[in-house]
Order: structure tokens, then C-alpha cells, then sequence
């Protein structure tokens, strides 16, 4: 088996897609709560479905196509534009991941985006490890430290969820039929 190679044209692909895809998104979610475009929102049975599960959808058909069939050429180059709208559309509702029910609008939201396309960033533009000078290294460490510092945010956010969630579910499990 050949070892890891990381092709950087399709890293530049995902990451381009992935930066339109949310921005498109959040354009049209500010046009259509303004009022200034028709609500396009899917709704089913009075629910509206958030757009983070379409994107849910294009990773798990991107996940099993790569998978199973092993792409490569332009079918490869295909999958990386999908897999790149679907973590968009996916990370642009992470706050909601969070913070069930929460608005769209959340900083969690912004700050997974901005995380994300970092990484996308280096992977798509970053020099092979054969070739990275301190600068590279100093970039990767402070990247790394805020990685860590938004993961300890999101462990934190955890607590909120606990203090709203458990009730909940606690008072359906005492109000339900035995």
C-alpha cells in the first residue's frame, strides 16, 4: 500500500467549496428571514428541516462512495466539492448541536466554520512535513493551542446542555405511562 499522500488540489477544492457553500448559506438564511426571497425551507409534517441535515446526507453518501468505490479523476474531484458543501452546511448549524432548539445565529456556529476552514487551510496549502521551517511549526503550534481552547469551549457548553437536557428528559420519564 502507497502511504499517505494528501493531494493538495483536492484539499484547495473542499476548502473553496466548503467557504462559498457557507457563504451562500448565509446569505440566503438572512434574504429569507428579511423577507426579501420566499421561504425555501423545507418543511415536513409543520417541521422545518435545518439545513445541517442535508449536509449530514452528502457526508455519509461522500463517506460510503469513497469507501466502496474507490473513486478517482473527476469522480474524485466530485466527491471533494460534496464533501465540502455537506461540512458547510453541516458546521454552519454546529451551534445548534450544542444548544438543542438554540437560535441559528450562535458564536459556536462561526467559530467552528472559522476552526475548520484553518485546517482545510493548511492541508491545503501547507509544505510537506520534509519541508516545514520553524514558521510552519510556530503556525501548526498556535493553531493547534486554538483547537485546544475550542474544544475546552465545547466541553463547557456541555454543561448548558446537561442543566436544559436532563430536566427534560427526566420529566418525561416520570410523566410517561409505566
Amino acid at each position: 500500500m502507497a502511504p499517505l499522500q494528501i493531494s493538495n488540489h483536492l484539499a484547495r477544492l473542499v476548502l473553496v467549496t466548503f467557504i462559498l457553500t457557507f457563504i451562500v448559506v448565509r446569505v440566503l438564511v438572512i434574504l429569507i428571514m428579511s423577507r426579501r426571497i420566499p421561504d425555501l425551507y423545507l418543511h415536513l409534517g409543520g417541521t422545518h428541516v435545518h439545513h445541517l441535515n442535508y449536509g449530514i446526507f452528502l457526508l455519509a453518501g461522500v463517506g460510503a462512495y469513497q469507501l466502496f468505490w474507490h473513486p478517482s479523476g473527476r469522480n474524485l474531484e466530485i466527491a471533494a466539492i460534496i464533501y465540502g458543501s455537506g461540512m458547510a452546511l453541516t458546521f454552519d448549524e454546529f451551534g445548534m448541536w450544542l444548544h438543542l432548539g438554540g437560535p441559528y445565529w450562535q458564536r459556536a456556529s462561526l467559530d467552528a466554520i472559522t476552526v475548520i476552514s484553518a485546517v482545510f487551510g493548511l492541508i491545503a496549502f501547507a509544505p510537506s512535513l520534509k519541508r516545514f521551517h520553524f514558521q510552519h511549526w510556530a503556525g501548526a503550534f498556535v493553531i493547534t493551542v486554538a483547537v485546544g481552547i475550542f474544544f475546552f469551549m465545547l466541553l463547557e457548553s456541555f454543561k448548558y446542555v446537561d442543566k436544559i437536557v436532563i430536566p427534560v428528559l427526566q420529566e418525561i420519564e416520570t410523566t410517561s405511562p409505566p
